[in-house]
């Protein structure tokens, strides 16, 4: 007798209980909710804390803008009428100066200075390069009031270091905090030491990103190393300097604590409003004075504004000229 006709014919597979049926729709409904709604998930307390600090101190002041607002609670609608005396504030202009002229003084420097730094230590030939890493992001590390106070004594009149340099080649000394060009160059100096080394690990961060393989076959075709800064480091370094720069353009345009110090918590910033920032006005007309709440929310909004066509001014000449 053969084997295939004692064999039984197998058995079809009992069906799944119900109960195994519904825990298997569930937890495939349950992972296609995961991958769908669980992203959002992850980043919702960024927008939570974002709207809460950011997105609502935001528009509250948009709309204290448009009011005659004081600081007691009492204000009265009175639309573009702040923005309309911004036009025509000759204080407002004033600052607007400073904090330009400020911002190139530190800006400008400042990159170009991270920028050569960055391209050192990104060399092969540099040992250490974690000691002097570290070393050079230390400024941004130590206390804003404990650089204002050194670099307060490195300028002052009588005993400061720079005037008794300056003595030494028959340059009378400087009233640093009493004149418009002068108080301009200490504060940039003190955001230049703080921020430079700031900039320079972000700077080298991207050029650590670029191909190895294109110097070395830059190199092999005979190329020198500036040659090779300004055909493969400059291009490809163009997203992370782009991003730098508005950085720093957010941070200039912004520029508060530093000038507050350098005039010893004076406001005005000097007696004649000579290195007064946007920034330090807008706390004089929204914070000291309390019926000028509405127009200092507007000075705050001006800044905004300032900031993204500045922003957009300094992307548009970096990606210009990194073609």
């Amino acid at each position: 007798m053969s084997l295939s006709a004692t064999t039984a014919p197998p058995s079809p597979a009992a069906p799944p209980s119900p109960g195994v049926s519904s825990r298997r729709n569930r937890g495939r409904l349950l992972n296609r909710l995961d991958v769908k709604y669980s992203p959002y998930l992850y980043i919702a307390p960024f927008f939570l804390i974002f709207g809460i600090f950011g997105l609502y101190p935001m528009l509250r002041t948009a709309w204290m803008s448009l009011h005659d607002w004081d600081m007691i609670g009492e204000h009265s609608f009175i639309g573009f009428d702040n923005y309309t005396r911004l036009v025509s504030d000759e204080y407002f202009w004033n600052a607007l100066y400073n904090t330009v002229g400020i911002f190139v003084l530190s800006t400008i420097p400042q990159l170009l200075l991270a920028l050569f730094l960055a391209n050192l230590l990104n060399r092969t030939f540099l040992r250490a390069k974690t000691f002097f890493r570290m070393a050079i992001f230390m400024p941004n590390v130590v206390s804003v009031a404990a650089v204002a106070i050194v670099f307060g004594m490195l300028f002052q009149r009588e005993f400061g270091l720079f005037n008794w340099l300056l003595s030494l080649v028959g340059v009378d000394p400087v009233d640093w905090d009493g004149q418009r060009w002068s108080s301009w160059f200490a504060i940039s100096s003190m955001v230049n030491w703080r921020w430079t080394g700031y900039n320079t690990l972000i700077l080298l961060a991207g050029m650590q990103a670029i191909p190895k393989d294109l110097y070395e076959a830059a190199e092999i075709d005979g190329a020198s190393p500036w040659r090779q800064f300004w055909q493969i480091t400059l291009p490809m370094l163009k997203p992370t300097f782009i991003f730098v720069v508005i950085l720093s353009t957010i941070g200039g345009m912004q520029l508060f604590t530093e000038p507050l110090l350098f005039a010893n918590g004076n406001i005005l910033g000097g007696n004649q409003r000579e290195f007064q920032t946007l920034a330090m006005y807008m706390y004089e007309m929204g914070i000291e004075n309390l019926n000028t709440a509405g127009y200092g929310a507007a000075v705050a909004w001006a800044i905004f504004m300032i900031i993204v066509v500045v922003s957009l001014i300094n992307f548009l000449l970096v990606r210009r000229s990194a073609k």
